[in-house]
């Protein structure tokens, strides 16, 4: 007979963070407590119990617990790049960026903790660090195919300083792994659409869309779907503008005790930035952090969970299941879901916050894919301002189809699927117009790079903000910018942008027969 290998039992860390992803968070924290039990140095279980702790609601305590272990000393490079990684999720970037570069100091040669550190750089709009650490993660590991676009991304390329050539011998690797063939491609491409090289970047957009649309099983029919569903579920006139509806046939006022519970609705204070993405909501977002006490928590999960808590049967994990699945329901408990907003928005926690002049009493979520939830936000909380940014369908949906999005928005990748999509999109925006009348302040990519002073005062206006000139010079704006326009929004408001779409105009016919196929109207042709 053959020997058995014993395979050694996992760590309590490990398993702690396997009970994690299976959702037993329970159990989970107390394997993670005995994990960090007489642990004198900062360990990578420290990260794993603050991850836990902030997955059960319980953000001041995995902020001490990161602190606790920061201070600790010691450690391992892991240790400090796991600690940064929940920081970033708790808001907390300064400290996720010293945290990383502690784990560049306790690890230089992991070529991981370069490219974090490389992404937090490029979060503050510190451009020239974040290539140096990008160059840094290639040389250590040029399979780090992350850095290569990011890298990329930084800057506009420049005939004189590019990386085409590199970028073109690793693509010709006949070893070459789709998931780097993608990463890669996306980012000769960008280099080559600086260089204003059009035919040969958009062969290379092109194979990398359709290498990305091969590893996803995605039927943009599910999303039709859903986006009928969502109307069906708020249908026109079934609530008055500025009023929420009833919760759980109670007769109460959804959201009568306001965001934080058992006091007056203050849902005023909180602005709702939603479009497609590539749209211009960063822009819009930079705009406004650039005011007198706004703050931004960037794109998160907040509304998903709260309407997670009041959903019927109580509240599930935010992600368990589409937002129709549950927000359609008469019975929804809109009070409690307005209560668990402004508790999760309070806490400044999320994907990418922006810093705020004079302490944030007005806080912006920038989450373009709310604009599936416009009808549950107006319920939960009715005085909430509600921003829509629009950009011209073709340069839209071009925007969308040259940028790589991980695994957000499964349709950018193919012409057939864009064009489905944004129909229906454009059905769910009419439907919320009509619905929300000027509830819904709408805010044109085109006009606002055009004229950004008269553009923004007007948003300022609608969001019930003192406007300033200054706000518009978003260079200057100090705050945290995660999303894909982190570099774009370094520099002057431009207008190069708009209208890009005509530099590919041959190759991007098929697009504009399918979006007119289903009936999208082009303001920019018709």
């Amino acid at each position: 007979m053959s020997a058995v290998t014993a395979h050694p039992p996992a760590t309590a860390d490990a398993e702690a963070y396997r009970l994690m992803r299976a959702g037993r968070l329970a159990e989970a924290l107390t394997l993670a407590r005995q994990a960090v039990a007489g642990k004198r140095a900062c360990s990578p279980a420290h990260g794993v119990l603050a991850m836990i702790l902030l997955r059960l609601g319980r953000a001041a305590e995995a902020d001490a617990v990161i602190e606790s272990a920061a201070r600790s000393g010691g450690g391992t490079g892991d240790a400090y790049n796991s600690l940064a990684h929940v920081s970033i999720a708790l808001g907390r970037h300064e400290r996720a960026n010293a945290l990383y570069r502690r784990a560049v100091e306790l690890g230089p040669g992991v070529s991981r903790h370069w490219f974090n550190l490389a992404s937090s750089e490029r979060s503050f709009g510190r451009l020239e660090q974040a290539e140096t650490a990008c160059d840094r993660a290639i040389e250590l590991d040029p399979t780090e195919y992350r850095g290569y676009l990011l890298r990329s991304e930084l800057r506009a390329q420049t005939p004189a300083a590019n990386h085409v050539e590199p970028l073109r011998r690793e693509l010709s690797r006949p070893d070459l792994q789709i998931p780097a063939r993608v990463l890669l491609g996306y980012a000769l491409g960008k280099e080559l659409d600086d260089l204003g090289r059009h035919e040969e970047a958009f062969e290379w957009f092109a194979a990398a869309a359709s290498a990305r649309r091969g590893q996803l099983a995605y039927d943009v029919a599910i999303d039709e779907h859903n986006v009928r569903r969502i109307i069906e579920a708020f249908p026109r006139g079934s609530w008055r503008v500025g009023e929420a509806l009833g919760a759980g046939g109670s007769g109460g006022q959804a959201g009568a005790g306001g965001p934080g519970g058992g006091r007056a609705d203050d849902s005023g204070r909180f602005v709702f930035i939603v479009g497609l993405p590539r749209s211009g909501t960063t822009l819009v977002d930079r705009i406004l952090t650039g005011l007198e006490g706004v703050r931004s928590n960037g794109e998160t999960d907040n509304v998903e969970r709260a309407l997670a808590a009041g959903a019927p049967g109580g509240p599930v994990e935010a992600g368990q299941g589409s937002l129709a699945d549950y927000v359609p329901a008469a019975d929804v408990d809109w009070a409690a879901a307005a209560a668990a907003y402004g508790r999760l928005a309070d806490r400044g926690s999320g994907g990418g916050g922006s810093g705020s002049r004079g302490g944030g009493r007005v806080v912006i979520e920038k989450l373009p894919l709310n604009y599936l939830r416009l009808g549950a936000i107006h319920r939960a909380l009715p005085r909430a301002r509600l921003v829509l940014v629009s950009r011209a369908p073709v340069d839209c949906c071009f925007a969308m189809y040259r940028t790589l999005f991980g695994d957000a928005y499964p349709f950018t990748y193919r012409f057939e699927d864009l064009a489905r999509y944004y129909a229906a999109y454009s059905r769910l925006i009419a439907h919320w117009r009509a619905a929300f009348g000027d509830a819904i302040h709408e805010v044109r990519y085109e006009e606002l790079v055009s004229d950004p002073g008269r553009v923004g005062a007007a948003l300022a206006a609608a969001c019930g903000l003192e406007w300033r000139d200054s706000a518009v010079e978003v260079e200057r704006n100090a705050g945290v910018c995660l999303t894909q326009s982190a570099a774009q929004v370094c520099r002057p408001i431009y207008r190069s942008s708009a209208g890009s779409w005509r530099r590919y105009r041959t190759h991007l016919e098929p697009l504009i027969a399918a979006l007119r196929a289903h009936g999208v109207s082009l303001g920019e042709l018709d």
